[in-house]
C-alpha cells in the first residue's frame, strides 16, 4: 500500500509537460500482439498500468522493455498461455487482450478484469461484437472463454450504446478478420483515432475512426515500419490546468492538444480563468475570482467523465453553487466523502453533485478510491492548510505519469511512502 503525503499551502509556478495518453497506451499495448514484427512506442507514460500490461505480455512470452518513455514490444515469439490474474484484476483495460487474442489466435480465455470501481461497466457490447464476428462466448465463474475455430468474418455491428471499450475491442478483433467489418454507433474518442493510426501504419485498413461509423477491411499481416508516438493525455492535461487555476501563480502546460480539450477549457473560461491557448501549450495565469458553472459529462466531444473530479476542487473556489451531472458513470462519487473530510462543501443528491463555495480546506487522512478521485484529492491537498495523507495512492500512480516529480518541480511538497504507519 502506498500513501501520498502533501504539505499544503505552496503555490505552484513554472512549466509541466504532459505525457502520452493513458487511455491510448492501455489499448496500444494489447494491440501490439497483433503485429508480426517488433513494435516501438514513444512518449509512453510511466504509470503502473503500463508495468502491469508488461507483466501480462511476459506471461505470453512477449518480450518488452521500457525506458525514458520508450517502449519496445516483440510479439514474434508469442505463445498462448494463462494470463496472470493479479495483473488482469489490477486494471480494467486488460480486457483489450480479449479482442487482440481473438484477432491473433481466434480464441482467448480471460478472467473478468478489474480496475476502478466507478459503477457498472458491463462488457455485453464487447461480447455482442465478438459473437457477430463468429466467436462463441461462454462465461464461467468470472472467466470469459472466446473461441472462433472457423476464424473471424467481417460483419455489420451496431453498438447499443456508445462505448470506447467495445469500439476498441471490436477493432482489435476485426483488423485481421476475413472481409469487411462496419462498426455503427462507434465511440469517437481521440484515443480510438490513435489506435487506428498505429494499426494503419502497420498495414491495417481502418477508415472512419473519429466518426460514428468505422469500416475495417481485414488484412493478413501487420508489420511495424516505424515508431508510433502516442498522443498527449487530455485527462492529465485537464488535471494540471485545473490544478494550476486552483493553486498556481502562473503555470505553462506543454504537450497539449487543445482540440481534444475544448469542452473542458470552455468551462474553465466560463468560470473566469483567462487561459492563453497556443497550438500545443496552454498558459494558466493566477486566478482571482471564479464564477459557478454547471457541468454535464457526455461522450466525446462532450465533457469527459474523467475530468469532472479533477475540476471539483477548482469549483469549490467559485462564488455560488456549481453542479455536476455525470451521464456516463452516475456512481462516480467516491471523492465526495473524502473531500468532505477536508472541509469541502460538496454533496450528491438527486443524481447531481453540488459544490458550494468553500473558503478554506484543511489537511486530512483520506483515500483515493480510484484514479480520478485521487487526482481530485491531490489538488485539494495542494489547496489545503496543513498535511494531507492520501491512502491507496497506487490508484493515482496508475494514471498519472511521474506525478510526484512533476508536482515538486512546480513548487509543491509531495512524497510517496510505503510505510503504513505514516500519520498526520
Amino acid at each position: 500500500m502506498k500513501r501520498m503525503i502533501i504539505q499544503g499551502g505552496n503555490r505552484l509556478s513554472g512549466e509541466v509537460t504532459i505525457g502520452g495518453a493513458k487511455n491510448s497506451t492501455v489499448a496500444l499495448i494489447p494491440a501490439a500482439i497483433l503485429a508480426d514484427t517488433p513494435v516501438e512506442f514513444d512518449t509512453v507514460p510511466d504509470i503502473l498500468d503500463v508495468h502491469n500490461l508488461m507483466i501480462i505480455l511476459e506471461s505470453m512470452n512477449v518480450k518488452s522493455s521500457f525506458t525514458h518513455g520508450f517502449l519496445e514490444i516483440d510479439p514474434t515469439q508469442i505463445i498462448e498461455a494463462e494470463l496472470p490474474s493479479k495483473a488482469i484484476k489490477s486494471l480494467r483495460a486488460s480486457y483489450y487482450f480479449m479482442g487482440a487474442l481473438l484477432g491473433r489466435f481466434h480464441r482467448a480465455t480471460l478472467i473478468f478484469p478489474g480496475g476502478d470501481n466507478i459503477g457498472p461497466r458491463p462488457i455485453d457490447q464487447h461480447l455482442k461484437a465478438f459473437k457477430a464476428l463468429g466467436a462463441s462466448v461462454s462465461e464461467n465463474n468470472g472467466t470469459v472463454h472466446l473461441d472462433a475455430p472457423n476464424g473471424l468474418h467481417g460483419t455489420r455491428i451496431f453498438l447499443d450504446m456508445v462505448s470506447v471499450g467495445a469500439t476498441i475491442n471490436t477493432i482489435l478483433a476485426s483488423v485481421r478478420a476475413e472481409g469487411t467489418t462496419v462498426i455503427e454507433n462507434a465511440a469517437k474518442e481521440p484515443e480510438i483515432i490513435d489506435l487506428a493510426t498505429f494499426l494503419n501504419n502497420m498495414g491495417a485498413q481502418i477508415r472512419g475512426a473519429g466518426t460514428d461509423t468505422i469500416r475495417i477491411n481485414g488484412v493478413d499481416t501487420l508489420q511495424s515500419m516505424n515508431t508510433h508516438t502516442i498522443i498527449a493525455d487530455r485527462i492529465e492535461s485537464g488535471t494540471y490546468l485545473a490544478m494550476a487555476a486552483a493553486v498556481g501563480d502562473g503555470v505553462m502546460v506543454h504537450n497539449v492538444i487543445p482540440e481534444h480539450l475544448e469542452s473542458f477549457t470552455s468551462k474553465m473560461i466560463e468560470m473566469g480563468v483567462d487561459l492563453q491557448i497556443d497550438s500545443d501549450k496552454i498558459y494558466v495565469p493566477r486566478v482571482k475570482q471564479l464564477k459557478a458553472i454547471h457541468v454535464k459529462t457526455m461522450p466525446f466531444p462532450g465533457f469527459a467523465t474523467d475530468l469532472q473530479q479533477p475540476l471539483t476542487p477548482l469549483m469549490s473556489l467559485a462564488e455560488g453553487d456549481s453542479t455536476v451531472v455525470d451521464t456516463i458513470y452516475p456512481k462516480r462519487v467516491k471523492h465526495i466523502p473524502e473531500l468532505q473530510k477536508m472541509g469541502m462543501k460538496i454533496e450528491a443528491r438527486d443524481g447531481m453533485i453540488v459544490i458550494k463555495h468553500t473558503d478554506q480546506l484543511h489537511g486530512a487522512e483520506v483515500s483515493a478510491g480510484e484514479i480520478r478521485a485521487g487526482a481530485s484529492l491531490t489538488i485539494a491537498g495542494l489547496m489545503a492548510e496543513g498535511t494531507t495523507v492520501i491512502n491507496n495512492a497506487g490508484n493515482i500512480l496508475r494514471g498519472y505519469d511521474r506525478i510526484v516529480w512533476k508536482l515538486n518541480r512546480l513548487g509543491a511538497k509531495v512524497s510517496i511512502e510505503d510505510d503504513s504507519s505514516v500519520k498526520i
